[in-house]
């Protein structure tokens, strides 16, 4: 059904506007909330009253729009992002991120007023980026993104458990603890030992 916009309301329109919608958006958002009216002979000549209001708030947004224009194209605009030595960054500067940038310059600028020559933007370097403003004004804004390399932390080595002492390590502490002198008694030991092991000679 047809409706004129009785206010702003973007993406469908401005004041003023003859539009098409379905019914029940009509019925049940635009009507109950004053946005739309029904599109009739009364409400025609309501709109042609107002005609001249209306146009002299459509040509101050024209002038804000071209004022926003010549700040947006002065700016030079820096995004800093994570990436890798090879420039590739670690996720992507979409229009959200340009908006959020713009939005600390003072911008009220919607992110889905700017478009990217892609969807995103995935490398460091130099880009154009298109804002649509009002109407057909448009600016292009030239954006410088920055990347800040992450540094990583080389892997430290892993800990090794204590070493468990045999239990004739254990007898040699005990030994030791009980008579200092005996503190050498392991060394001792092991030459003996090894006489025992050792094979009789044939002479």
């Amino acid at each position: 059904m047809k409706v004129i916009l009785n206010r702003d309301l973007a993406p469908l329109g401005e004041e003023g506007d003859v539009k098409d919608v379905a019914k029940g958006y009509a019925r049940n958002f635009l009507f109950p909330r004053g946005i739309a009216l029904p599109y009739t002979p009364q409400t025609i000549r309501l709109f042609e009253k107002r005609k001249g209001e209306i146009d002299a708030r459509k040509n101050l947004k024209r002038q804000d729009a071209m004022g926003i224009k010549e700040r947006l194209e002065s700016l030079e605009l820096s995004i800093n992002m994570p990436a890798g030595a090879n420039g590739k960054l670690y996720g992507a500067v979409t229009p959200l991120t340009i908006a959020d940038e713009l939005t600390k310059l003072g911008f009220d600028i919607d992110r889905k007023r700017i478009d990217l020559a892609a969807t995103s933007i995935k490398t460091v370097g130099k880009f154009k980026v298109t804002v649509r403003l009002y109407e057909t004004a448009k600016a292009e804004i030239q954006i410088t993104v920055i990347g800040q390399e992450i540094k990583t932390e080389a892997p430290r080595a892993p800990v090794r458990p204590p070493r468990r002492r045999s239990w004739e390590d254990e007898e040699v502490a005990s030994a030791a603890e009980a008579d200092p002198a005996a503190e050498g008694l392991a060394d001792e030991a092991m030459p003996a030992e090894a006489a025992i092991a050792e094979p009789a000679s044939d002479e």
